[in-house]
């Protein structure tokens, strides 16, 4: 990259936000700040009333994603946690910064320590059931639980799902994993967030073509990489649930329907 860059070549990191370098020129990358923010809507859009019970959960505290996934649910979430809506039952960290709307990556640090479930799906199980284990009947329910991804997902909403105090619960997700489209038709778990490569490879591809043509780019974003504020183009995701999986995965070419079972 670096002798890419010394060499006079445009360079475009595809899906990564390498950080700490002033060798990239342009970012073709989802926004993971609109995932998190996407997750966070979902829940929010299906409260009502106040002191839903929300639970949180979060990737690796040694990946930056993780952050960047988290402010953007706590964007969202924040307002209806301070207003009442929501109340966190599972990190004392997060209760503590309830009031603040803009964390700093300290204080997110200290709130992922707590929810970090590395990635790991044993591991984000072990947590879920911790959690429940420790809360009382009414801190159950009906649920809200922010999950970083597919996986853990799929792990923590098991442990949701056996538990007989727990009424009904709302699970987020990202990445549209096989097994999880195949959770939410069977009602395991409800949302996913759709990253479609194939918007971004095109993406990538129209920026690309621009360099080569010697336009300027078409950008929507910037992005600091620790280095400087890079010019970005964010490919837009897709919330995906059990009303809209068949259109925006079977019908758009993603995935074959002969890979699930209960599809209408």
């Amino acid at each position: 990259m670096e002798a890419a860059k010394k060499a006079g070549v445009t360079v475009i990191s595809y899906d990564r936000l390498i950080t700490d370098t002033d060798a990239i020129d342009y970012y073709v990358t989802f926004d993971s700040v609109s995932v998190g923010e996407a997750m966070g809507q979902y829940l929010a859009d299906k409260a009502s009333g106040t002191g839903n019970p929300l639970y949180l959960y979060a990737g690796a505290a040694t990946d930056n994603n993780s952050f960047l996934f988290f402010e953007g649910a706590w964007n969202i979430l924040q307002p209806k946690i301070a207003d009442g809506t929501f109340a966190i039952k599972n990190s004392s960290k997060a209760e503590a910064l309830q009031d603040k709307a803009k964390l700093s990556r300290d204080e997110m640090s200290e709130i992922i320590g707590q929810i970090t479930t590395n990635w790991d799906f044993n591991e984000a199980k072990s947590k879920a059931e911790s959690h429940l284990t420790a809360a009382s009947k009414e801190d159950k329910g009906t649920c809200y639980i922010l999950a970083p991804n597919d996986g853990t997902s799929r792990s923590i909403a098991d442990v949701f799902a056996s538990d007989g105090d727990v009424k009904d619960y709302y699970i987020t997700g990202q990445d549209s994993e096989v097994a999880s489209i195949q959770y939410i038709i069977d009602g395991k778990q409800s949302m996913t967030v759709f990253k479609d490569t194939r918007t971004l490879a095109a993406d990538a591809m129209d920026m690309a073509i621009e360099i080569i043509e010697d336009k300027t780019p078409e950008t929507d974003a910037t992005y600091d990489n620790g280095s400087g504020e890079v010019p970005s183009k964010q490919t837009p995701v897709i919330v995906v649930t059990r009303d809209n999986v068949k259109k925006e995965l079977i019908d758009s070419g993603y995935y074959k329907a002969s890979e699930f079972t209960g599809l209408d």
